[in-house]
């Protein structure tokens, strides 16, 4: 037994006849486990590119992977074609190059990265190739997301940048003064901010409607919020609804805050919100701002004649694909949206 452990430790021999020792082959055993364990594969080829030996070779590609084959023999023939390339540049230069190659299993892709190096004697001279392939389509799925997410990102900034530039002519428009200006340009950048907090905290999913309610009026109704009040449905508002539902309550509140329904001691203002189905058929939520108020308090000469009506009527209503009314007489004030399900969903 130890003349055969001595004679065995004397054959084991690396491919220039140089001995390894025992010490060695553990090292040898424990890196093909670890390869084996892994998504690392690694084939061998003789200089005329014909495999000699593989391991841990994919499911999908040992069903037709065997010693003596070629890349066109279990490859399809551009990625075949591609790696052949490769391999002929590093047979020629003797420097290791990558590329990542992408394949079809079960209706998905997989992805590795390729490296492909020149295997050489003592002398220097080439004598084959090593490529070690790596599966790589985590990393490929998680770049995928991300490019999806900045172009989203870019597309989201783009819009609010739009509705800023808007709301910043709109409200210099309508004021007088710069301090005027600037009072209702900060609000109304403020009430954005507030809706992008809650789309930003859901992933840019969207908001519920009644959380944003809470939300865009929570800073300035303190002890009044008993005389509002907030009804009916409570659908998930898509990220562009979110935001311009958002300034148009904001709007709302901010001129009955100065004028209207909040401005006054019993003056009430209700929120509701409503599915319905419009004349074609289409599912749509109605949105609607009641404000009751004493008649004898203080309308400007021309209520809409401000940006608010601008917002209200117009750009909320657009950007939404919707319709709005807006009814301001010396009793209240009464403003519908409604806006097609595009915008919006029931959790």
């Amino acid at each position: 037994h130890t003349a055969y452990r001595r004679q065995r430790q004397m054959c084991i021999r690396d491919r220039n006849n140089h001995v390894i020792d025992e010490f060695d082959e553990i090292h040898i055993k424990a890196l093909i486990q670890a390869i084996e364990s892994s998504d690392i594969c690694i084939f061998y080829q003789t200089t005329d590119l014909i495999y000699r030996w593989a391991k841990n070779v994919p499911d999908f590609l040992s069903k037709k992977w065997q010693a003596n084959c070629r890349d066109n023999d279990f490859l399809n023939a551009d990625i075949a074609e591609r790696l052949e390339t490769k391999k002929l540049q590093v047979l020629a230069t003797g420097e290791c190059t990558t590329t990542e190659v992408s394949f079809e299993e079960q209706d998905k892709h997989v992805w590795y990265k390729f490296s492909i190096d020149a295997y050489k004697d003592k002398q220097g001279k080439i004598i084959g190739l090593i490529m070690t392939g790596v599966n790589v389509s985590e990393i490929k799925q998680r770049e995928q997301v991300l490019k999806v997410l900045l172009r989203e990102l870019s597309h989201r900034s783009k819009n609010l940048l739009a509705i800023i530039q808007s709301i910043a002519s709109q409200t210099a428009r309508f004021s007088d003064t710069i301090s005027m200006f600037l009072k209702k340009f900060q609000g109304r950048i403020q009430s954005l901010s507030h809706s992008q907090d809650l789309i930003t905290n859901s992933n840019w999913s969207g908001a519920s409607f009644h959380e944003l309610i809470r939300l865009q009026t929570s800073l300035y109704l303190g002890t009044e919020s008993a005389r509002f009040t907030i009804v009916g449905d409570n659908p998930y508002l898509f990220p562009n609804a979110a935001l311009h539902v958002g300034l148009a309550i904001h709007e709302l509140l901010i001129n009955s805050l100065s004028f209207g329904a909040m401005a006054q001691e019993k003056g009430t203002v209700a929120v509701s919100c409503n599915k319905q189905v419009d004349p074609n058929n289409e599912v749509v939520v109605a949105i609607s701002w009641n404000e009751k108020f004493d008649p004898a308090g203080i309308l400007p000469e021309d209520p809409k004649s401000c940006f608010g009506s601008a917002v209200l009527e117009k750009i909320v209503p657009a950007s939404l694909s919707g319709s709005a009314v807006y009814h301001i007489d010396n009793y209240g004030v009464l403003y519908i949206i409604k806006m097609p399900q595009s915008q919006f969903e029931f959790r």
